[in-house]
C-alpha cells in the first residue's frame, strides 16, 4: 500500500458493530467485564491501558511510519518523557546540538538531575560525534531537519554506527513528517511526533506519538507509557486521525509554499540568510535529498542588519502570517525562537549554534503562496 493510500486506510477499519466509515470516538474510562478480570473484549479494559479511538490512531500511527507499534501520548514532550525513563543514572545520551526548547530543556533540567549525562554535538561531525561513545552510551537523539536552524543528520550513516554498537537510535521526524521522511526504514529504532504540528494539521490539539518496529522495545515503551499515564484521550486521538487523513495533501502544498516563500526570501536586500535543506547553497542539501522526499514548509532566516530590533518590528506589521509558538497548521506562523521557542536554552547557548537574536523562523501554511508573499513584502518595506 503506498503512503497516499495509507494515511486513509492504512492500520484502519470500519467499525465492526455499526459500520462507521470513521473510528468513533470511545469516550469512556472503563469497560464491562462479564467476570472479574473477564472483559468483554481483552484488548480494552481501563482506557489508560488502552481506548478503541487510540489504538485505532497509534495503528495509523504504525502504518505511515512503517513501524510495528505506534503509541500516542498527551504531548510530544510526554512521549520523550515516556522514552527518557528506559534509563538510569549514570547512563550517558548523545543528542543533535540544535534542538527543540522543551526538548532541551528536559535533558538538560530535568533527567540531568536524575544523574543521566547528556552530551550535544553537531551530529554532522561524525569523528566528534563516535569519539563521544563508550560503554555508558545508551540513546542517540536527533531532530534533522533541526528546530530552528534546519540542520540535517545523516539517519542511514548515524544507525550504522548505533547498530554496531547496539545503541538505540531515535530519530524526532516533527519537521519532515512521514510524508517526506521514514527514519525506521534508513535504520532509526524509534521515531517521535509532536503530533501537535504537522499529523494533527489545523493547531486544535496537543499530542505526540512514538512509533518502533521492535516488538520487545514496543512492549516496554507501552508499559512505561500505561504506568505513567500520559496518555491521549479519545477526542484528541479522534482529531489527530483525522489529521493524518489529510496529511499528504497538506504537505504537499507546505512544500510548494515553501519553496516559494523561500525564492523570495532569498533574493530580498533585507534578509541575509535563508535556513531551508531545499536551497543548494545549504550545507546538508544533499543530505536532504538523499534521505527526504522534498523539502517542507518550515523556514528560518537572519536580517541583513542583524539587528533583534528589526525581526522584531517586522513580526508584529506581519497580517496574513500569524505570530505565534508551533508549526505544522494549515495556517501560516511566525516566530522569534530567542524570545518564544527556544528561550529556555540559555543565551550563550543558543548564540553558540547559531540561534541570533535576529533569528525568525517561519512555518508556511497552505493559503495562497501570492498572499504569504505579499506580507512578508509589506512587513520587510
Amino acid at each position: 500500500m503506498k503512503f497516499n493510500t495509507k494515511v486513509i486506510h492504512g492500520g484502519q477499519h470500519h467499525d465492526p458493530s455499526t459500520g462507521a466509515v470513521m473510528p468513533p470516538v470511545y469516550q469512556t474510562s472503563t469497560f464491562v467485564q462479564t467476570s472479574p478480570g473477564q472483559p468483554i473484549n481483552p484488548d480494552f479494559e481501563y482506557s489508560r491501558a488502552a481506548n478503541p479511538t487510540r489504538t485505532a490512531l497509534e495503528n495509523a500511527l504504525a502504518s505511515i511510519e512503517n513501524g510495528t507499534r505506534g503509541l500516542a501520548f498527551s504531548s510530544g514532550l510526554a512521549a520523550t518523557d515516556c522514552l527518557l525513563r528506559s534509563f538510569k543514572a549514570g547512563d550517558e545520551i548523545i543528542a543533535m546540538d540544535d534542538l527543540y526548547g522543551g526538548t532541551y530543556r528536559m535533558f538538560t533540567r530535568i533527567y540531568a538531575n536524575s544523574g543521566i549525562k547528556f552530551h550535544f554535538v553537531d551530529m554532522n561531525d561524525l569523528d566528534k560525534f563516535q569519539a563521544l561513545l563508550n560503554e555508558n552510551t545508551k540513546l542517540v537523539w536527533v531532530e534533522t531537519p533541526t528546530n530552528p536552524l534546519m540542520k540535517l543528520a545523516d539517519i542511514e550513516a548515524i544507525a550504522k554506527i548505533t547498530k554496531a554498537r547496539n545503541i538505540l537510535f531515535a530519530v524526532d521526524n516533527t519537521f519532515a513528517t512521514p510524508y517526506l521522511q521514514k527514519p525506521l526504514d534508513l535504520g532509526a529504532d524509534i521515531v517521535m511526533h509532536s503530533a501537535t504540528k504537522y499529523l494533527g494539521g489545523h493547531s486544535d490539539v496537543i499530542a505526540g506519538a512514538l512509533i518502533v518496529n521492535d516488538t520487545a522495545l514496543g512492549d516496554q515503551l507501552h508499559f512505561q507509557q500505561f504506568a505513567t499515564g500520559a496518555t491521549l484521550g479519545p477526542m484528541d486521538s479522534f482529531l489527530v486521525l483525522r489529521g493524518i487523513k489529510t496529511l499528504h495533501l497538506r504537505v504537499q502544498r507546505h512544500c510548494e509554499n515553501g519553496a516559494k516563500v523561500v525564492e523570495f526570501l532569498s533574493n530580498h536586500p533585507k534578509i541575509k540568510t535563508v535556513y531551508y535543506p531545499g536551497l543548494a547553497s545549504h550545507p546538508h542539501h544533499e543530505i536532504a535529498k538523499k534521505q527526504m522526499k522534498g523539502f517542507g514548509g518550515m523556514v528560518s532566516f537572519t536580517f541583513a542588519s542583524s539587528k533583534k530590533e528589526d525581526a522584531i518590528s517586522f513580526l508584529e506589521k506581519l497580517s496574513v502570517f500569524t505570530l505565534a509558538e508551533s508549526l505544522g497548521g494549515v495556517e501560516s506562523l511566525a516566530n522569534h525562537p530567542a524570545l518564544m521557542t527556544h528561550a529556555s536554552i540559555p543565551e550563550d547557548k543558543r548564540k553558540a549554534i547559531g540561534i541570533s537574536d535576529d533569528l525568525v523562523r517561519l512555518s508556511v501554511g497552505v493559503e495562497d503562496a501570492d498572499d504569504l508573499i505579499e506580507d512578508l513584502k509589506q512587513a520587510l518595506e
